[in-house]
C-alpha cells in the first residue's frame, strides 16, 4: 500500500489578532519582516490584513472624521503615535477626503501605460519646468523600508516625500497630491514602475495639465539628479544613524530634509542652497542641457 500524504491543517487566526497586527503594520513603527517574525505569520499576510483593514476603516469612522489634524489628535489620545502626514495619506488610501468639486477624470487608458522620455537635449532652465520621482530601499536594522520623493529637476528642491513599510501605489501618488499643492511642473520624470504607472499617480499628472516622462527600462542615468538625491541622503543622514523602524528614519528624515532644502550648500548651484534657487529661480544649472 502506498503511503498517505498528510494535508497539514492551516492555521487559523482570530479577528483581534488579525486587527492587532494591521493596526501595528499601519502604525509602521517595525518592518513587515519584524512584525512578521514577532506574530509569527507570514509577511505576505500582515500585508493582506493591512489592506484590509484600510478597506473597512471608511465603515467603522464614517461620519466622525472631521479632518486629519482631529484625527491625528484622536489617534494620539489612543496611543497610536503617528503623525499628521501619515493620516492624510491613510485617509486619502481609505477614500476619505474632502468634499469639493473634483476636475472630471480624464479618459482611462490600458493599465502601465507607457509614455516618451522628454528630457534628451532639454535645456532646463527654471524652476517647475521638470519634476522627477523616484522611490528607493531604505536598509533598517532589522528589514527594510522605502522612501520617496519628489524633486524639482532645476533647483534639487525636494517637494514632497514620504517613508512606508510596504510598496504600494498609493503611498507614492498622495506624495505626488502633497507636491501638486504647489503648483505643477511642466513634465514630470519618473521610471516605468508600477507605482508611477498607476492611473491614480497619472490621473493627477493629466488633470494638472503635466506632459509625463518616463526613462527608458534599465536607463537609470535618465532619472539621475533622484539618483544623487538618494546616494546623499543615505550617506549624510541614513547609514549614520542606522534606524531600526520606518518610523525612526520618518522621524530622522523629518530632520534631515529641511536641512538639505534650506541649509545645505549645493556646489552645481552656485553655493546657493536647493530652496534659494527654486524661490529665486537663479543657480548655477541654469541653460543645462540633459
Amino acid at each position: 500500500m502506498g503511503s498517505k500524504k498528510i494535508r497539514r491543517k492551516r492555521k487559523q487566526y482570530k479577528a483581534d489578532f488579525k486587527a492587532r497586527v494591521a493596526l501595528a503594520a499601519i502604525k509602521a513603527e517595525r518592518t513587515i519582516n519584524e512584525l512578521a517574525a514577532h506574530y509569527e505569520v507570514y509577511p505576505n499576510q500582515i500585508t493582506k490584513w493591512k489592506k484590509q483593514a484600510l478597506a473597512a476603516l471608511p465603515e467603522v469612522f464614517s461620519g466622525k472624521i472631521q479632518s486629519a489634524r482631529r484625527m491625528t489628535h484622536w489617534l494620539h489620545d489612543l496611543g497610536c503615535g503617528v503623525d499628521e502626514k501619515r493620516v492624510r495619506r491613510l485617509l486619502r488610501l481609505m477614500g476619505l477626503e474632502a468634499i469639493y468639486p473634483m476636475p472630471k477624470l480624464s479618459e482611462g487608458g490600458p493599465e502601465h501605460r507607457k509614455f516618451p522620455y522628454l528630457l534628451r537635449g532639454l535645456a532646463i532652465r527654471r524652476p517647475n519646468q521638470v519634476w522627477a520621482a523616484d522611490i528607493t530601499y531604505l536598509r533598517l536594522r532589522h528589514g527594510f523600508a522605502y522612501l520617496v520623493a519628489i524633486m524639482d529637476w532645476y533647483s534639487r528642491y525636494v517637494l514632497s516625500w514620504d517613508v512606508s513599510n510596504t510598496m504600494e501605489a498609493d503611498f507614492c501618488a498622495a506624495v505626488l497630491e502633497e507636491a501638486l499643492r504647489l503648483g505643477p511642473p511642466e513634465i514630470s520624470n519618473t521610471d516605468q514602475g508600477s507605482q508611477f504607472t498607476s492611473e491614480d499617480y497619472l490621473g493627477q499628472l493629466e488633470r494638472a495639465g503635466v506632459r509625463i516622462s518616463m526613462d527608458g527600462r534599465g536607463r537609470f542615468l535618465d532619472n539621475i539628479m533622484v539618483e544623487r538625491l538618494w546616494r546623499t541622503v543615505k550617506y549624510e543622514d541614513v547609514y549614520l544613524h542606522e534606524y531600526e523602524t520606518a518610523s525612526d528614519a520618518q522621524a530622522g528624515l523629518s530632520r534631515y530634509f529641511p536641512f538639505y532644502n534650506e541649509e545645505r550648500y549645493h556646489k552645481s548651484l552656485g553655493y546657493l542652497t536647493p530652496a534659494q534657487v527654486y524661490r529665486q529661480g537663479r543657480g548655477a544649472t541654469a541653460g543645462m542641457v540633459y
